[in-house]
């Protein structure tokens, strides 16, 4: 009976060590995968649901997520109003669920800030540019590599300026 008992011991001994180690590879993987998950892809699997996005300055951005990419969240602000904000001037985003999209695919990856405001251009868009030291107002007239050209939507042409502003320089694109 002894023995039994002896070996009944010893089995409940390494299944429990079993278990524990299981649950230990269990833990590291979580954390190992959790370690590959950018800020993006949990903002992509945020689409449909409300996000607050803090910038690096001004007011917070409050919206639904219409559509993510690595450089830019597109919310909808309430109405016709639309926020483009790009990820580079998020410092905090509250609302997101725990989980992440898949990572975004090659095309998706390619399509810059530049891309977003170049449809602006094309659809002649009045947009409000937030910027550190306030805003600049326009249509967007043109979308370099690396900065935007903002017309003042003036009621004289001889004087609307045209703004030209850097893409690192933009918070918040706003339309509507």
């Amino acid at each position: 009976m002894r023995w039994e008992a002896l070996f009944e011991d010893m089995e409940a001994q390494l299944a429990a060590a079993r278990g524990a180690e299981l649950r230990a590879d269990v833990a590291e993987l979580t954390r190992a995968e959790r370690a590959t998950v950018h800020l993006v892809d949990r903002v992509r699997s945020a689409v449909g649901g409300p996000v607050t996005l803090r910038l690096a300055a001004g007011e917070p951005v409050r919206g639904v997520v219409l559509d993510a990419a690595p450089q830019w969240v597109l919310l909808d602000a309430g109405g016709v109003r639309r926020a483009l904000v790009p990820t580079g001037a998020v410092v905090a985003v509250g609302g997101l669920p725990a989980h992440a999209a898949p990572p975004a695919g090659t095309v998706e990856r390619r399509l810059g800030l530049g891309h977003a405001l170049r449809a602006l251009a094309r659809d002649r868009v009045v947009v409000r540019v937030r910027l550190a030291s306030g805003d600049v107002a326009g249509r967007v007239e043109r979308v370099g590599a690396d900065h935007v050209d903002l017309v003042e939507d003036g009621a004289r042409a001889a004087v609307r300026t045209c703004w030209s502003v850097p893409f690192a320089a933009v918070l918040v694109v706003a339309s509507g």
